[in-house]
Order: structure tokens, then C-alpha cells, then sequence
């Protein structure tokens, strides 16, 4: 009989991930065992709690370079810097989630299965708590997320896209107010992301096809022996080029890449605002994550393949977020777009070929992640008798209404055009400098003409606020609580620190860009 033997795992090198998904479990029975009037305190602090205590072990295991689990896990530099910035924004969005002051009972339905437009409906929009039950949705999706951008083979990367794919799908159809919107949204986002992930597993068998005819090596999905194939496996090469088709395709969907980029507009605009915070935040620093790992280690010898065709997608991913987002008429729309603009940007950053791409895009995730959760915060203070007032047109006269709020969204917005002296132009150009130096400069010029297109949209919701007069229907911006304003303020200061003093993180960064192999 042959003697089976157990993976090592290194526990420690793992356990922000089983500090997260632990915590998801112990969320579940806190719904089971408390009562409904303590929950959302005791959830809410189970959560951040959780999350400090992820972040913290991310830290005290900063030096570590292993690949453990039977080799299903890697812990490395981009692992562990990925993983802290997750944990960071997740840690902002909690925030966002848990705040029941800007809206009575929050964001969130009071029961989720409620008919919409019913009386009951009406009730329940009127006050009552929402349900805690997104706390361990939300513990899940950041659990599945630490394992995405530390995934070392194909199969663990699936299970981690579907951990924490498969809550975000609920989450978008939870919102309080809109019902109908809500789940038009989710079930967009659900039947979609059902298509990617086919892809991504159709990828996943015709890779592990290709990796099946190395002389002397077992085939195998995990990224040493993909990439041992790619130069020495005797297999067709329509294998290798078709496998890494659909692989990306499901990987751009979760970025919102053109061409897969068509949920992003209405799952922004259905989902609860701080789930779409969340999304925009930590969904595309795991996204990018991954693509990093599986383009960067596992077809890092067919970067002469890829390339050009990646190139392309990230041209259009730019073209079609700056165009479409000038037409945009609702303002989470416009970030939509705005999103899927920038997620071309960061492709350009994946393409870099060298270590100062590399932390060039670890550090744009993280400074887009900051600005993109204080805008959805001051998204979520502006309204009306009926929820969220997200038509552009309601939002004319709003500096003189409330002239506080709409400079901290006008420096946002700034930031997003990539005005000097804000995060936006030190991520870009942190970004668009090694494409250059790399012979990416098609890349960088694309980039910097839908930029400049992207900056109108941006800059009219700015003359809209501060040049117009208020209507009768302009609405009124709601004080926000404890919650939303360190959300808040934590997002506005980490977008003007990273424009002033971007050194210590891009320092960080660039130690940390490394893959162990």
C-alpha cells in the first residue's frame, strides 16, 4: 500500500485567512444564539474585531516566503501586502455597513424576503433594523478574498473566487430602499458571474491538459508546473493560448474589464452604497491580485503571447469607462464607469514588465481603494424623504447646501482626474512610469488621452455643485454618525497623504514586489 502523507501547513503563515473565515462561522451562530436587539452591536464588533486581529498577524508575518498547504497557498511579499490592504479598506467598508445613523435601521432590508413595493415593504423601509446577517456575509467575501490573491494553483483560486464571489451575489440584493433594483442587480451580477466562473473553470481543465505532457512531471494545475509547461511541455499550444483565454475572462470580469464589464454599471447602482464601496475597494484589489500571481508566475515565459492581446483589453477597458462614463446621469453610474476606467489603468501596471509595475499597481490599488470608499460615504449622505438622492441633477447647488461635504467630494473627484497633490496622479504615475520605461508607451498614451476625457465627467459634477443654484429638489446631506465619518475621513486624508508623501507606501511596496516560485 502506498503511505499517504499529510500537506504541511504552516498555521501561522495562514491564519489571517482562519482568523477571517472562523470568524464568518462564529457569525453564523450569533445569528442562531443572540438576540435580535444585540446583534448587530455584537456582529459588527465581531467583525472589525476580527479584521484588526487578520491585519495584525499579516504584520507580525511580514518577512515570511513560503509556499505551504501541499503547495496550494503561497505567502509571499504581494500576498502579504494584497492581504493588508484587503483587510484595511474591508475594515473601512465595516464601517460604512454598520452605520445606522445616516439611515434609520441602515442600509440594509429588515427582511430580506419581503415582496417589494408591498405594504410590508413600506414598513419596513421606515425604520425597522436591518438584518445582521451581512456581517458574516461580508467576514466570508474578505475570508475568500485573502485566499484569492494568495492562491498558488488554479483549483484554490476557483474555491476562493466562489468563497467570496457567492455573499457578494446576496449582499447586492439587500438594500433597504429599491428593492426591485437591489435584486434586478443580483441576479445580473449572479447569472454573469455563473458565465465567468464556467470560463474560468473550462480554462482551469484545458491548462491542466496542456501541463499533462512534461517528460518526467505529473500534470497539475499549480503555477510551477504551468509555468514548467509553457516552455517545456510538447502539447499543442492552442491548449495554452485557449486555457489562458478563458482563465483571464473570468479573472476581467471580477476587474471590470471591457469586454466583461457590462454588470458593473447596474450592480453599482442596485447594491446597498456601502456594498458597492466594498466591491469597488476590495473586490478589485483581489481581482488584480490574482491576475499579478497568474500572469506575473504562472505564464510569466508567454508574456510574449499575452501581452499584446492584454493590451488591447486594457485600451478598451479605458476607452469604454472614460466615454461611457461622460453620459453617465446617476452618480454611482459615473463611479461605475469611472471603475471600469481604472481597472484598465491597472492593467497597464500588470503589463509593466519589471518589480516597479508591480508595486506601481499594489500601490494603485491601494490609493484608488481609499478614494473610492470616501466617495460611496458621501454618496450615502446625500437624500431625500425616499433614500439616497443619486441623479445627477439632484445633486446641482450641494456646495451651497452643504459647502463641507462638497469639497471632500470635490477633492475626491480631483483625485480621481489625477489632479497634483492627490493620491490619483502619484498611483498613475506610478504606474504609467515603468510601462514607459518597459516599451509600453502606446499604453501610456492611451491612458493619458482617456484621462483627460475621463476628467470632464468628474469636473461637470464639480461646476453642477459649486455653480448652481439649489433647487426645491435639491436634497439635504444627512450629519453622519461616528461610523460614516471615520469611513469618511480615513478615505479623504489617505487620498491627500498618498499625494504629498507617497514614499512610505510605494517603499512598501516595492520590498514587497516578489513572488516566491
Amino acid at each position: 500500500m502506498t503511505e499517504l502523507k499529510l500537506p504541511s501547513i504552516d498555521y501561522a503563515a495562514l491564519s489571517p485567512i482562519l482568523i477571517m473565515l472562523s470568524t464568518a462561522l462564529l457569525g453564523v451562530l450569533v445569528e442562531a444564539l443572540v438576540p435580535r436587539r444585540s446583534r448587530h452591536l455584537v456582529q459588527l464588533t465581531l467583525a472589525l474585531l476580527a479584521v484588526l486581529a487578520a491585519l495584525t498577524m499579516v504584520v507580525l508575518h511580514s518577512d515570511e516566503r513560503l509556499i505551504t498547504a501541499g503547495g496550494a497557498l503561497a505567502v509571499d511579499g504581494p500576498t502579504l501586502f494584497l492581504q493588508g490592504a484587503i483587510l484595511v479598506l474591508a475594515a473601512m467598508a465595516l464601517l460604512l455597513i454598520g452605520d445606522r445613523s445616516v439611515e434609520r435601521g441602515g442600509a440594509f432590508v429588515a427582511q430580506a424576503a419581503v415582496t417589494p413595493e408591498s405594504a410590508d415593504d413600506r414598513r419596513q423601509a421606515e425604520g425597522r433594523n436591518g438584518l445582521t446577517e451581512v456581517y458574516p456575509l461580508t467576514t466570508f467575501a474578505i475570508g475568500g478574498m485573502l485566499i484569492f490573491v494568495a492562491a498558488n494553483d488554479l483549483l484554490t483560486m476557483f474555491i476562493a473566487l466562489e468563497v467570496f464571489s457567492l455573499p457578494l451575489y446576496l449582499l447586492c440584493a439587500l438594500a433597504r430602499r429599491r428593492r426591485l433594483l437591489s435584486q434586478e442587480a443580483a441576479m445580473k451580477y449572479f447569472l454573469l458571474g455563473a458565465y465567468a466562473s464556467a470560463f474560468f473553470l473550462f480554462g482551469v481543465a484545458l491548462i491542466y491538459g496542456f501541463t499533462a505532457g512534461i517528460p518526467g512531471r505529473p500534470a497539475g494545475v499549480d503555477f510551477a508546473t504551468i509555468n514548467a509547461a509553457v516552455s517545456e511541455s510538447p502539447a499543442s499550444q492552442v491548449l495554452l493560448f485557449a486555457g489562458m483565454a478563458l482563465l483571464s475572462i473570468g479573472l476581467l470580469f471580477k476587474a471590470a474589464a471591457a469586454p466583461f464589464h457590462v454588470w458593473t454599471p447596474d450592480v453599482y447602482q442596485g447594491a446597498p452604497t456601502p456594498v458597492t464601496g466594498f466591491m469597488a475597494a476590495c473586490t478589485k484589489v483581489a481581482a488584480f491580485g490574482a491576475l499579478l500571481r497568474v500572469f506575473h508566475v504562472a505564464f510569466a515565459d508567454a508574456s510574449w503571447d499575452f501581452t499584446p492581446i492584454l493590451g488591447v483589453v486594457a485600451v478598451l477597458t479605458m476607452l469604454v469607462g472614460a466615454v461611457l462614463a461622460v453620459t453617465q446621469t446617476d452618480i454611482k453610474r459615473l463611479l461605475a464607469y469611472s471603475s471600469i476606467a481604472n481597472a484598465g489603468y491597472l492593467l497597464v501596471g500588470v503589463l509593466a514588465p519589471s518589480r516597479e509595475g508591480l508595486s506601481g499597481t499594489m500601490f494603485y490599488l491601494v490609493a484608488y481603494g481609499f478614494s473610492v470608499l470616501a466617495a460611496f460615504a458621501v454618496v450615502t449622505l446625500v437624500r431625500d424623504a425616499d433614500g439616497e438622492a443619486t441623479h445627477l441633477s439632484r445633486w446641482a447647488g450641494l456646495g451651497r447646501r452643504s459647502p463641507f461635504f462638497a469639497a471632500l467630494f470635490t477633492f475626491i473627484l480631483l483625485a480621481f482626474a489625477g489632479i497634483p497633490l492627490t493620491s490619483g496622479f502619484t498611483s498613475k504615475f506610478a504606474i504609467f512610469g515603468p510601462a514607459l520605461e518597459g516599451g509600453q508607451a502606446w499604453l501610456v498614451i492611451a491612458g493619458v488621452l482617456t484621462s483627460m476625457v475621463l476628467a470632464f465627467p468628474y469636473l461637470r459634477v464639480v461646476v453642477m455643485m459649486w455653480l448652481s443654484e439649489p433647487g426645491e429638489s435639491t436634497p439635504t446631506v444627512t450629519v453622519p454618525g461616528g461610523l460614516t465619518s471615520a469611513a469618511l475621513m480615513i478615505g479623504v486624508l489617505a487620498t491627500l497623504v498618498l499625494g504629498i508623501a507617497p514614499a512610505p507606501l510605494l517603499d512598501l511596496a516595492t520590498g514587497a514586489a516578489e513572488f516566491v516560485r
